[in-house]
């Protein structure tokens, strides 16, 4: 699998997901109002004290509740194994069918019930196919408006957040350049200013990472701010800190040894407390050619 066909963390991320949710009840909401009036087979009223209106509002309820489980499973599997662009495409049709089945039964059951006015039977399969198009279109479009928002989002995390070089000091120069890393939170906040030699890894923990790195007094030290790891990934491409994982960053300048195990291969930090970071297959190749081009 190529790296160009994973799916950006900022897809998959608990904010992001949860924040589609929301888009796109409300974007569903307002599409309900203003095209349910020309559709033959859609039923929904708001606004109105009828059972229609209770119907609407008890198959949105169903409908939140549907999408909200279906990205907690996808962020659980996105946490543990990697997505590719194939698989959330499909996973997002999948939603489409299940909200259209679950429609369709609705539907059938209700106007069989009565309290669900229709002026005709209409078959499974006609409710089924209508909601289909409704549903591509009420969440196709807040889908794909979320992605888009939250590429340009990430883009300009990457441009403004993040620097690579030395940094302005009132030190006298030193014969040999410390190279210095500068971490900014999403907020455009500066967080943390490291030296090269210092860091070991960083980690990934949601849409926060955490800084693995030794303090003057030769301590290993933690700290953690709110900053996607793609985003130093991109940031750092020309320096020593290369990804290795999903959830890790190296400092290449800090690797030991690269050792094989049952799952794969591990990088060895070697430095006491730091466990060996494992490699994925993904990253693989591109580890070992680095480690192997180091003189």
């Amino acid at each position: 699998m190529a790296a160009s066909d994973r799916i950006p963390d900022y897809l998959v991320g608990s904010h992001q997901l949860a924040s589609t949710v929301v888009f796109s009840t409300l974007f569903s909401l307002v599409f309900i109002l203003l095209i349910s009036p020309y559709l033959r087979f859609v039923w929904f009223s708001i606004g109105l004290a009828s059972q229609q209106s209770l119907m609407t509002i008890v198959f949105m309820s169903l409908v939140i509740v549907i999408l909200a489980l279906s990205k907690m499973v996808m962020y659980a599997i996105a946490r543990k194994h990697t997505l590719i662009y194939f698989d959330y495409v499909m996973w997002c049709f999948g939603e489409v069918v299940l909200i259209s089945l679950a429609y369709a039964a609705f539907s059938v059951n209700g106007i069989a019930a009565g309290v669900i006015p229709h002026p005709e039977e209409i078959s499974f399969l006609k409710l089924f196919l209508s909601a289909m198009g409704f549903c591509l279109i009420s969440l196709g479009v807040p889908y794909l408006l979320s992605a888009f928002f939250f590429a340009i989002e990430d883009k300009n995390n990457t441009i403004r957040l993040m620097s690579f070089g030395a940094i302005t000091t009132d030190e006298a120069p030193s014969l040999t350049r410390d190279e210095k890393i500068t971490l900014y939170d999403n907020s455009g906040s500066l967080k943390l200013v490291v030296s090269l030699s210092n860091l070991y890894y960083i980690e990934s923990d949601d849409n926060y990472i955490k800084v693995w790195y030794q303090d003057s007094e030769g301590t290993l030290k933690q700290y953690m701010l709110r900053c996607r790891l793609k985003t130093v990934e991109e940031s750092f491409t020309n320096s020593d800190l290369v990804r290795c994982h999903r959830k890790y960053i190296v400092n290449f300048g800090k690797v030991e040894m690269i050792s094989r195990t049952k799952d794969g291969f591990a990088i060895d930090l070697g430095l006491g407390g730091i466990d060996p970071i494992p490699v994925s297959k993904t990253y693989e190749d591109n580890v070992l050619a680095r480690f192997n081009s180091r003189g």
